[in-house]
């Protein structure tokens, strides 16, 4: 398959290029007339996005341990350029995590058609209490390395990133543990000081999950998780880009704190994703409901529960509305996160010798056209 454009993104800039590809990989990328078989034209050609925080999308939830579920997800995610992805737990009972985790293990293992399955976002139980979020609060414990052993067994170790609140890991046991054995720990759902949270980067942890929310605020006297995230600029921090988990001059500061390869956007997406405002679902065992916005709120509790971002649109709220540069918005939904997973020998460019995960964006930042694993989807 040879594609061309006059605008291939190719080592931070666009160009006039063919892109070459064959099986699953990267060919070569040649000069603008070369031989090509399609012509898009003035589009955008874009690596393929990577979404490492999404719990799920068109009614599943990775938390229900259904495979077609799940195949169904990995199939229609690629219409919002999306060519991999985290599948993301949510704090539950043991006996339902060990099966969540189980079953992505068997759809990486059995087959499915679309977006990559990367692995899985283990978000919780260990979490605090006070900023849950819509976390279960009857499902949160304290971490447990033994137990965490028994989660990485249970899905042959594709546990690629956890999520937890260090300042509740006794020893920083559980950080240590995970980080040695090739598991980003992420920090979230958080009280942690900044002390407290400089200590957990010391012992291993190396990310900030959707930074802001869910966490001990910054403030100019004490400056808290999200505070330690804006300061470390070397630290992968993720943010949620629906302009409803952070307004638009929120993000505008996050991307000018943090070095241009080490944010991260991400969906926080949940199984309403892909239905009306209105409509309602279960998360976690407690009633959700999407607000005409797009944004999924607790019925009960009425906070905000997940989002139905995608990522393309994500990508236009950062330039559009944020004011972040278009070079440094695309690097946070591709080869950033590519890098966090140890996967930028392979992913996030578009580079002779990497997989063949493309989009071809239009102008309102619509995917005209995706290649997923060396595949057209449409």
């Amino acid at each position: 398959m040879r594609i061309r454009s006059s605008r291939v993104f190719v080592c931070g800039t666009f160009i006039p290029a063919v892109i070459e590809t064959a099986a699953d990989k990267i060919l070569r990328i040649s000069g603008y007339h070369s031989d090509y078989d399609t012509d898009f034209g003035d589009l955008r050609i874009v690596p393929g996005f990577i979404d490492v925080h999404c719990h799920g999308a068109y009614g599943f939830d990775t938390n229900y341990a259904d495979p077609e579920g799940l195949r169904k997800w990995t199939k229609n995610i690629v219409h919002e350029g999306v060519t991999g992805l985290l599948a993301t737990t949510l704090t539950q009972s043991k006996d339902v995590l060990l099966k969540a985790v189980a079953n992505v293990r068997d759809v990486m293992d059995s087959g499915y058609e679309g977006a990559e399955i990367l692995g899985i976002h283990f978000e919780g139980p260990y979490l605090d209490m006070k900023y849950k979020g819509a976390q279960p609060p009857e499902a949160i414990v304290a971490p447990s390395v033994e137990e965490f052993k028994e989660y990485q067994e249970a899905c042959d170790s594709r546990i690629r990133i956890i999520t937890l609140a260090p300042e509740h890991d006794p020893d920083y046991a559980l950080t240590r543990y995970a980080s040695s054995h090739g598991t980003v720990v992420s920090m979230g759902h958080s009280r942690a000081t900044a002390a407290e949270a400089l200590l957990a980067v010391a012992n291993g942890a190396s990310s900030v999950t959707h930074t802001y929310n869910a966490m001990s605020p910054f403030t100019h006297r004490e400056n808290g998780l999200a505070g330690t995230a804006l300061r470390l600029s070397d630290l992968y921090s993720e943010i949620i880009c629906d302009c409803n988990h952070c307004t638009p001059e929120a993000l505008h500061i996050f991307f000018q704190s943090k070095s241009r390869n080490k944010a991260v956007m991400i969906s926080d997406a949940l199984m309403c994703k892909g239905y009306e405002p209105g409509s309602k679902f279960l998360f976690g065992g407690h009633e959700i409901e999407i607000y005409p916005d797009g944004s999924a709120h607790l019925v009960e509790e009425k906070n905000l529960a997940g989002s139905t971002l995608k990522i393309n649109e994500g990508l236009r709220n950062l330039v559009e509305r944020a004011l972040v540069p278009f070079d440094i918005a695309l690097n946070s939904c591709t080869v950033n996160p590519a890098a966090m997973l140890g996967l930028d020998d392979r992913k996030g460019k578009l580079c002779a010798g990497y997989d063949a995960d493309i989009v071809v964006l239009d102008d309102r930042y619509e995917p005209v056209s995706v290649i997923a694993r060396g595949i057209r989807q449409f």
